[in-house]
Formats: C-alpha cells, sequence, structure tokens
C-alpha cells in the first residue's frame, strides 16, 4: 500500500520507516523531509534517464563502430572515434583535490578494507568490529599456517608454530635493541625504536598487555604466565556497508532493511541475537579500547571501523517510490537521501570530523560524477548539512570512467575520499563494451591482458597527480577466497607495493592477516617513489582482450562454459529464491568464493560473447546449464532453503534468470545484470506473499 506525500506515492513500509524512526533526533520535521524529498526526485530524476539515455546511445554508436571495423582494427581510430562521439574527453590541467575534514583513517592511515551487505547485521557488526583481531586467531584457525590441525582439539605443534609466525612478525616490525619478542615479558622489552612504545593495560608494575604503533597501525601485544598469550592488530580501518552490489534488495521491505541496519550503525545501537555452540549471546558494536600512555594518562582508541556507505549506482529505480509522472524513484537518489539522513544521528561514534562517506559506484564518466554531486548538493541543502559533508568514494569499475578518471576526480575534487578498483565489473564493463569486435580472452586469460595491468597503475598515478594522498584513498580490489588465506598472505602484498593504502578482504580474519602487510610495505614510501614513474599507457587500456583467430580445443571451450555456468547458477539461484545479495559460493573445483553482481556480470557477458562470435552454441550453452545446475544443486543439498534447479527447469524462476542473464545479455544496459534480478526476484516475492 502507498500514501501520497507531496506528489509522491511512498510504500507505508518505507513511510513509516522515516517518520517513527529515521526523522526523529535529527530536527527534521516530517513536512520538512518529504517536501524536500519530493522537489529533489522530481528535479533530478529527469536528469538522471538522461543520462541513462546518453549511455545507451554511446553505445548503440560503439556497436556500430565496432562491426564495421572489426576485421581492421586501428587503435589511433578508434581512440579519433571515441572522442567524437564524447566517450572519450580532453584531459584539462593539473589540479589537486581539496576535500576536508577527512577522519583519519582514510586520510592518513594505511590499511584493510572490509565489505559487507548492510542488510545482515551479523556481518554489519562483525565488520564494524574488525577494527582490531587477533593474530594468533587468525593464523590457528586459517590455512596461513601448514604445520599441524586446525580443526578439534588444541595441536600444539600448530600452537608453537602460530606464536614462531607472530614473534617473527613483532621481530620485523617492531624491533627489540636486543634478541627477539620470543624471550621479553611486558617488564622486560626494550625497543630498537622507543617511540614505537605508546602504551599499556593494566597496572604500570605488572601490565597486562603493551601498544606499539609501527606504520601508523596499533599492534597490542598480550602476556601471559608463559611469555607472549596474543598479538592483536589494528586490521580492518574502515568499512563499506554495502547497499548496492552485495545486496538484494527490490522493494521497499528489502529497501528499510537495508536503511533500518544503517540507522542502528550510525546510532550505535544496531544488535543482533546469536547462537554458537549451543549458547545465544547479543552481538553489539565495540566500545572503545582504552589504555595507559607512557605518560601515564589514560586515552581510548577506536574500537570500531570507520564505517562509509555504499549507494546504489544511476541505473536502477525502485517502486517504494513512485513520482508524481509515474515513474519509479532513482533508487540512487532515494539511497542519497535516506542515508544521508540517518548519518544525522552519528554524533561521533563513527566520523569524528562530521563527514558521511558515501561510495558511488557504476559511474561512466565525468558527467554522471558531477551529476552524483549535485545529487550530493541538494541533499546537504535539503537536511540542513554543511557544504561537502557529504563525501564521495569513485568506483573505477565502468571503462569510460577509467579512460577519463582525471576529469572524474575533478568533478568531485571538492569531496572526493576514495578511487577504488574493481576487476570483475570493469571487465564485465569491458566485454559488452566491445562485444562486436571479436571473441574474448578466456577469462583467466584475462588477468594477464595488457590492459588490466594498465588500468590498475593508472588509477594509482591518476590518484597520485591528482594529490589524493593525505586527503582520501587509493584502493584495490578484493581477495575473494575466504579459505584461502595463506594464497592472501602470497599475492595481496602487491596491493601496497602499487601503491594502494587500502584493500578489500573477505573477511575479519583476512583483515587481520592482511594487515600485516602494512607493517611490511610503507604506502607513503612507496606512493613517493610512484609520482615520478611515467604514467600508464592509455593506449594499453584501450587494448581491446579480443581473440581473431581463437585456436581454443572443443574440451577448453566447455571448460569455459562449465566455469562460467556453474558459478553463474550457484549466484543467481540464492539470489533470485532466498534474496541473498553476498555468500560464500563454490566453484566447479568445490572453493569458495565471497561472491555478488559483479562476478555474475563477467560470466553472463563473456558467454553471450562466445554465443555471438559462434564459439559455442546455443544448444551447447543450454545443455551446459542445464549440467551445472544439477552440479550446484548437489552443493546446495544440506541447505533445508534452497530450491533444486534441475527437478524443474521450466518453473525454476532462479534457472530462468541465469538463461536469461546469458540469452539477453548482449540487450541489457552496459551488460548489467540487476534488471533481470530484480524483475525475477519480484516475481518470487509475488509467488511467496
Amino acid at each position: 500500500m502507498n500514501t501520497e506525500l507531496h506528489g509522491l506515492k511512498v510504500d507505508l513500509t518505507l513511510a513509516d520507516f522515516i517518520v517513527q524512526h529515521a526523522l526523529p533526533g535529527t530536527q527534521i520535521s516530517e513536512d520538512q523531509f518529504w517536501t524536500s524529498f519530493a522537489k529533489i526526485i522530481h528535479d533530478l530524476a529527469p536528469e538522471n534517464r538522461a543520462l541513462l539515455k546518453i549511455r545507451d546511445e554511446l553505445q548503440i554508436k560503439i556497436d556500430a563502430w565496432n562491426a564495421e571495423h572489426a576485421s581492421q582494427f586501428n587503435l589511433t581510430d578508434y581512440k579519433a572515434f571515441l572522442k567524437s562521439i564524447g566517450y572519450l574527453h580532453d584531459e584539462g590541467p593539473d589540479f589537486e583535490i581539496t576535500t576536508q575534514n577527512v577522519d583519519d583513517e582514510i586520510a592518513l592511515m594505511a590499511g584493510p578494507q572490509l565489505v559487507v551487505p548492510v542488510n545482515n547485521a551479523r556481518f554489519a557488526l562483525n565488520a564494524a568490529n574488525a577494527r582490531w583481531g587477533s593474530l594468533f586467531d587468525a593464523l590457528y584457525g586459517t590455512d596461513a599456517i601448514s604445520v599441524g590441525s586446525n580443526k578439534g582439539a588444541y595441536d600444539e605443534a600448530r600452537g608453537a608454530a602460530v606464536i614462531a609466525w607472530a614473534v617473527a612478525f613483532l621481530d620485523q616490525a617492531t624491533p627489540l635493541k636486543n634478541g627477539s619478542w620470543a624471550s621479553v615479558n611486558a617488564l622486560s622489552f626494550a625497543l630498537a625504536d622507543d617511540r614505537q612504545f605508546v602504551g599499556y593495560k593494566g597496572r604500570p608494575d605488572q601490565p597486562e598487555a603493551i601498544l606499539l604503533k609501527h606504520n601508523g597501525l596499533h599492534i597490542e601485544v598480550k602476556f601471559g604466565a608463559a611469555g607472549i598469550a596474543d598479538v592483536i592488530l589494528e586490521s580492518a580501518l574502515t568499512t563499506i556497508m554495502d547497499c548496492e552490489d552485495s545486496v538484494a534488495a527490490v522493494d521497499a521491505e528489502d529497501k528499510v532493511l537495508v536503511y533500518r541496519n544503517w540507522l542502528g550503525l550510525m546510532k550505535g545501537d544496531l544488535a543482533e541475537e546469536i547462537s554458537k555452540n549451543g549458547k545465544s549471546f547479543t552481538r553489539k558494536l565495540n566500545p572503545d579500547r582504552e589504555h595507559t600512555g607512557r605518560d601515564g594518562k589514560p586515552f581510548a582508541l577506536h574500537g570500531r571501523s570507520l564505517i562509509l556507505v555504499r549507494n546504489v549506482g544511476h541505473l536502477m529505480t525502485n517502486p517504494a517510490i513512485i513520482d508524481a509522472s509515474g515513474f519509479e524513484a532513482p533508487e540512487g537518489i532515494m539511497d542519497a537521501m535516506i542515508t544521508a539522513l540517518i548519518a544525522l544521528h552519528d554524533k561521533g561514534m563513527n566520523s569524528r570530523t562530521g563527514s558521511v562517506y558515501i561510495v558511488k559506484p557504476k559511474m561512466h564518466g565525468p558527467d554522471e560524477v558531477a551529476f552524483a554531486c549535485r545529487i550530493f548538493d541538494h541533499v546537504e541543502e535539503a537536511l540542513g548539512m554543511k557544504p561537502n559533508t557529504l563525501k564521495i568514494g569513485i568506483m573505477d569499475e565502468e571503462r569510460r570512467t577509467t579512460i577519463n578518471l582525471k576529469e572524474c576526480v575533478r568533478a568531485a575534487k571538492d569531496r572526493l575520499v576514495f578511487i577504488n578498483t574493481g576487476f570483475l565489473d570493469r571487465t564485465g564493463d569491458e566485454i559488452h563494451t566491445s562485444m562486436n569486435l571479436g571473441p574474448m580472452l578466456r577469462k583467466g586469460d584475462m588477468k594477464s591482458a595488457p590492459w588490466i595491468q594498465a588500468y590498475e597503475n593508472w588509477n594509482v598515478d591518476i590518484g597520485l597527480a591528482c594529490h589524493l594522498p593525505g586527503k582520501a584513498q587509493i584502493g584495490k580490489g578484493m581477495f575473494a577466497m575466504p579459505d584461502q588465506m595463506a594464497m592472501m598472505l602470497e599475492q595481496k602484498i602487491a596491493h601496497p607495493k602499487a601503491g594502494a593504502n587500502t584493500a578489500w578482504v573477505p573477511s575479519p580474519t583476512a583483515a587481520t592477516l592482511h594487515a600485516t602487510h602494512y607493517h611490511r610495505v610503507l604506502v607513503s614510501e612507496v606512493q613517493e617513489k610512484l609520482k615520478n614513474r611515467k604514467r600508464a599507457s592509455l593506449d594499453d587500456i584501450l587494448s581491446v582482450p579480443v581473440v581473431q583467430r581463437p585456436n581454443w580445443s572443443a574440451e577448453d571451450i566447455q571448460k569455459e562454459l562449465d566455469n562460467n555456468a556453474q558459478g553463474l547458477l550457484g549466484y543467481v539461484v540464492r539470489w533470485v529464491d532466498q534474496g541473498v545479495g553476498c555468500s560464500k559460493v563454490l566453484d566447479i573445483n568445490n572453493v569458495g568464493l565471497m561472491e555478488d553482481r559483479a562476478t555474475l556480470r563477467i560470466s553472463s557477458q563473456h558467454i553471450a560473447n562466445w554465443l555471438k562470435h559462434g564459439v559455442c552454441t546455443q544448444h551447447q550453452v543450454l545443455e551446459t546449464l542445464k549440467r551445472m545446475a544439477k552440479v550446484v544443486d548437489g552443493q546446495n543439498a544440506g541447505d533445508a532453503l534452497y530450491c533444486p534447479m534441475a527437478d524443474n527447469f521450466e518453473n525454476s524462476l532462479a534457472f530462468q534468470a541465469a538463461y536469461d542473464l546469458i540469452f539477453k545479455g548482449e540487450a541489457q544496459p552496459n551488460g548489467y545484470t540487476e534488471p533481470l534480478l530484480h524483475a525475477y526476484r519480484l516475481k518470487v516475492k509475488a509467488l511467496s506473499s
């Protein structure tokens, strides 16, 4: 049911939440809110639609040019064409971003970043509380150490290996004047650099822990009767509470859950009842951590991650609000207004500078970034916020944003706090944009294509050229395998070495392990060195990863199809049937991967591309989907809520959604999966209501 509010038809579920929960305590009246919100929607929604129309028009022109020039592709001609249609912009003069009032976790510190679906209260609380983590637990409970077993009862050999690993870490990060941390206690340590000692817990003559600092990050060393009892690392400095890719929110009911949890985080009262090992307890946000400084005076360290919120991009609309012309409201405008309203409840528990951090995904070029900033201008005025209170993080995950990144940053220079790369979405857009040029490389080979490394380096180069250090984050993407921590420890150190002062990790445990990389690499020093390198090549970024004459065997092709189809089905079935937007999905080799819609976009577009160019047939893809559905059904056999697909292909909405994502993939706007996913999820919800 809807209620009429200043020309808007608002679902009662959402209207009641705003009036009963979000507005009280903000000093903004009900009439003031709905009047200004209605004006924002009616003023800006037409511009939103116009920008989306430009996306479609550009793609039509690119498709036509690519079809004509596929056999004789010339990069010089291609760049001239992209400029002629306004896809590639001329780059303006050098400049510096001017963002002010940025919290240290973003402006000055380097460390891990979590991304979690905000509609899952348990995930949200775990992530917010992942500011600090036990190194002993992270090492013992994962495959990071290969000695002994991490299953069942305590393994003495494994415990000894954990202590040895942690001691070696302390010896490297906070060396002693003489000897090793292996033989010290709370009263007998002498640091090589005494400035690293910043405080302690407990009595001065018998401290239970000492607090150290290295590369801007704190380390708490706990002591017991036998020496070091644990090492607690400052881990997830920041967390993105996600309203977008990792969330399945298709109507007012879903959006209210998203907003309700965000409200709990901003007010500090979010709680979740947890049952574990036969016991029940309430999980809440951690308090600050109390210590005594070396001067004998008490002080506190922040006990929680600094929280950002990722709003929905410009594409999607939501039936929770209908405007006066009968259009669904753009969901990105809804998110901006409502998440900003809710952020008024933050009284310094999250941001100490009074800023609100909004990550904005899937924007195409500087005009769309400028539009997002105009939305924020209107929201700030409506809510009585100071100009530029709403900070923006730009996800560099669309091709038109990448090649125009400097101008995108310029469009947000007064409120920018974040740029970040995203391989999966970026590759999905790469495939869709260049669909007509030929069959794409296999996904595994895509990672070694010239454009990928150029894209990753370009992001850092532009960030440094625009003087982000000291004001904003330069970030890198996700390590998606939460159970493969040995691999993560080996590989993810590449991100700080690349000049990124944050990178995404799949769990609080991973955040603690990844934090060790920021002790081994001082990112600020890396960034200083990188300022002098030659910028990555735009020509490399624009090189299209197609294979003009594929020589893949039938076995290679089928293996690629199996991999894509199995991953696609494994994610879609939970999204459509259960409304789960992010989860650990088993891949074809039964390795758990943290997946969201970005994974789906690349898989569906890749198969659609191969179908278009005759690498595979429609019959082959359908047979693959049906065979992989049986595999996915088997992998989910232990889930009581799971609805098998293979028993009833014709009536399985999840299977039909997966089918459409492939066979209608070329027609989807920029290859996005959201329109089809939302449509099928709404069908499932309608059947169950």
